[in-house]
């Protein structure tokens, strides 16, 4: 009697040592997507190592910087650099320079007014509008993020500062359920504190630590609901800063 052979499984045997193309296919999309992530995170740290130095004056406005030299100075290829400049770019924070680089973009103490000018007509009403709505302990949940900006002016930390000054402020226009509306005054912030075209103002941790003052008596007559005060304290943070 014939013996009966190995019962039909459905599927194709694989060769020993060899890797079903499926299977391939899957391993070549898993490796492209883990190096899309290193180099999203590469870029994403280069872009904020880039604006930090915008903040300090570390780039200096009109200079022309091209991104192997920058590179070179973070440690990295320039091909992250390029892609977080062109993000800059976007932002306005540099201009394109054909075949030589990008050139930090030069800004007027009168740019800076608008700026300020333009924040508190988009933000004052909104916070005198959450004055009215938001109950006091909604202002107690963010008094941690105004002892950061406390700290950090304590230190003399400018780049700190101005990091959780923004969140500060993200924080607060959160409430009022409008990404756009986040979306269009974190721009307006972050270009307000990019260096004027005669180069960084030089603040002194007095005045940080002053400005840092402002976000504790802002939550203070929030949770007050005196809407006065709330319209004051912005305008003068905006025009300040």
């Amino acid at each position: 009697m014939e013996q009966a052979g190995p019962r039909p499984t459905g599927r194709t045997p694989v060769p020993h040592g060899r890797v079903p193309e499926q299977a391939r296919g899957e391993d070549t999309r898993t490796e492209s997507a883990r190096r899309a992530v290193r180099r999203h995170s590469v870029r994403g740290q280069v872009l904020e190592a880039l604006r930090a130095a915008l903040v300090s004056g570390e780039l200096a406005p009109g200079e022309v910087y091209s991104a192997p030299a920058l590179g070179e100075r973070l440690g990295v290829s320039a091909t992250p650099v390029r892609e977080a400049m062109q993000q800059l770019a976007h932002e306005g924070a540099v201009e394109v320079v054909p075949n030589r680089g990008f050139r930090i973009a030069e800004r007027s103490s009168r740019e800076l007014a608008e700026l300020a000018e333009i924040r508190a007509l988009l933000e004052v009403p909104v916070m005198l509008r959450l004055a009215r709505s938001e109950p006091p302990e909604r202002w107690a949940e963010l008094r941690p993020l105004a002892e950061e900006t406390a700290a950090a002016a304590a230190r003399g930390d400018l780049a700190a500062y101005v990091d959780a000054d923004r969140a500060f402020h993200r924080a607060i226009l959160a409430l009022a359920g409008n990404r756009q509306l986040l979306l269009i005054a974190d721009d307006l912030h972050r270009r307000s504190q990019w260096p004027l075209a005669t180069g960084p103002v030089h603040r002194r941790r007095a005045d940080l630590v002053a400005d840092a003052a402002e976000h504790t008596a802002l939550l203070d007559a929030l949770a007050a609901q005196d809407l006065a005060v709330v319209g004051q304290l912005v305008r003068e943070h905006f025009t300040q800063a």
